[in-house]
């Protein structure tokens, strides 16, 4: 029986779910490729700490919270898939999403995704954004550590979100619904 020969996607996304990370590092594919990141430092943990307790407080929806779950996401290249571990994913509570997901999850039904600035800044920015747009996420937080600044993206559609709302850290954040509350970021400064 003939098979087909492989693409060069195919053998990248093969060895890319083949990949044995060291404890503690991270691997993702992102727009064909692959991201091999260290262990956060303590600042990229505290701001994700703050987020998270302002969520779990004040959110009008409750949510279920997980930091650095994997999830699938439609391409616009030539890649199948990426496969993104964002550094906080937010989904209702309701939907229990996480229960029986498996490592790499879709992302239908999750609220919001979360990053935060470190080794590869411009990924965030850019790729990722694009990444998460494609999958139809309603919210992405970039929390940008080298301009002192969050920036909320919403109603994504196709490579991108249509809006984009910025501001300094110090400055509150209004997070829509399901949120329905802002975030407080005086003590991101």
């Amino acid at each position: 029986m003939a098979h087909e020969p492989l693409t060069h996607s195919d053998v990248v996304l093969e060895g890319f779910l083949a990949l044995d990370t060291p404890e503690g590092f991270r691997a993702e594919l992102i727009e064909g490729e692959i991201v091999v990141t260290p262990p956060p430092d303590g600042e990229h943990e505290d701001y994700i700490d703050l987020i998270l307790t302002q969520v779990k407080a004040h959110s009008r929806t409750s949510m279920q919270f997980s930091g650095h779950k994997g999830l699938k996401l439609d391409s616009g290249g030539a890649c199948p898939k990426n496969y993104a571990i964002p550094d906080a994913t937010f989904a209702p509570a309701s939907l229990r999403l996480f229960r029986g997901a498996d490592p790499w999850m879709p992302c239908e039904g999750v609220a919001m995704v979360v990053e935060v600035t470190s080794t590869r800044a411009v990924a965030n920015r850019e790729s990722k954004r694009r990444c998460y747009a494609r999958g139809g996420i309603p919210l992405y937080l970039l929390v940008d550590r080298d301009s002192s600044s969050l920036t909320l993206f919403s109603d994504p559609e196709g490579d991108d979100y249509l809006q984009a709302r910025k501001g300094p850290f110090g400055n509150p954040m209004p997070l829509p619904e399901p949120f329905g509350f802002e975030l407080d970021t005086s003590e991101f400064l």
